[in-house]
Parts: C-alpha cells; sequence; structure tokens
C-alpha cells in the first residue's frame, strides 16, 4: 500500500491568469487536464532539482485521482500536477505541484497552480459540491492563499476555497 501524503501545500500562487504564460514572451497557451496513468509519469522523478513528490505513489492511492496540465499545443509535455480526492460534500487536494522547469526565479510559465487550484474548484462544482475545496497549508504561506485564492483559514494549517471564490477561479481558468 503505498504511503499517504498529508502534506502542507508549500506551491505559490505566481499570477492568476485565463490559462498558462509564458515568462518571456507573455505568450498565452491553453491548457488541458486529464487523469495520470503510470506510463505519462515516465520523466517525472523525485530527483534533486526535478519534481518534489513521489507521484507515482499518488496515483496508486485507489480514493484519489491525479491530474497532468498540459497545453493543447504540446499535450505531451507536464506543466503540474494536482491529486484530488472527492470527500462527498467537498474536493480536498492532497497535493499540488508545477513542473519543475516552472518553479523558481527562471521558471518558463507563470499561472500553473492558480490553474490547478480552479481545476480542483471546478471539479468539486460540476460534481454538486458548489466548488468547496479544503487543502492543508504552509502556515507561511496561509496569508498568501487568502490573498491569491480567496482561500479561508480554518483552524491549523487547514484552509477552506467556498463557492464564491471557487467560482471566480473556475470563471478566470475555464471560460464556456
Amino acid at each position: 500500500m503505498p504511503k499517504r501524503s498529508a502534506l502542507a501545500q508549500d506551491i505559490e500562487i505566481d499570477k492568476l491568469t485565463d490559462c498558462i504564460v509564458l515568462r518571456e514572451s507573455g505568450e498565452e497557451f491553453s491548457t488541458i487536464l486529464t487523469p495520470v496513468k503510470l506510463k505519462d509519469l515516465k520523466g517525472v522523478r523525485k530527483k534533486k532539482g526535478e519534481w518534489q513528490f513521489n507521484w507515482r505513489d499518488e496515483v496508486k492511492i485507489e480514493e484519489r485521482t491525479v491530474y497532468k496540465l498540459t497545453t493543447v499545443a504540446d499535450p505531451e509535455t507536464i506543466q503540474g500536477l494536482v491529486s484530488i480526492e472527492d470527500k462527498g460534500d467537498h474536493h480536498y487536494l492532497h497535493l499540488v505541484e508545477s513542473a519543475p522547469s516552472n518553479f523558481g526565479k527562471n521558471k518558463l510559465h507563470e499561472g500553473v497552480a492558480g490553474n490547478l487550484f480552479a481545476f480542483c474548484c471546478k471539479l468539486s462544482s460540476d460534481s454538486g459540491n458548489e466548488g468547496f475545496v479544503a487543502f492543508k497549508a504552509k502556515t507561511v504561506l496561509l496569508e498568501h492563499y487568502q490573498k491569491t485564492l480567496g482561500a479561508t483559514p480554518e483552524g491549523g494549517q487547514r484552509m477552506i476555497i467556498y463557492p464564491e471564490e471557487a467560482s471566480f477561479l473556475i470563471d478566470k481558468y475555464f471560460k464556456a
């Protein structure tokens, strides 16, 4: 049985965009989010300077679904990953990570993290949970998630994105 993650989210929301944006040129790329299969994780390794989490183990946890964020222009290159569980009355975001090329001072794209959180809100909304999303945040990022995502602290490190804020994120990234 794979080890269950109980990690606090420590990804910074660099920018809320309508898609993901190539930092150097400002070029915008429409995105696609699809469930991950183990074969999709061929180049995704938890090594120094690469991915932070063991996504292979995460995919094996039965009640969770891992999704990959890619662009319409390049559906083979993973820009970010997110692990989500439908809890019945809300969705719980277990892990979220931008590809190594999309974090740090020299990141390639902006908007990846916001896109992944918005997708979680959309799944919650689409399943009848009004967009309610919960997650655990690193203490130093509680205020950051309040400002960028409109998330509300609910005691300790637990945060919730309520329907109004979820609707804003969904509308930002997933226009009809």
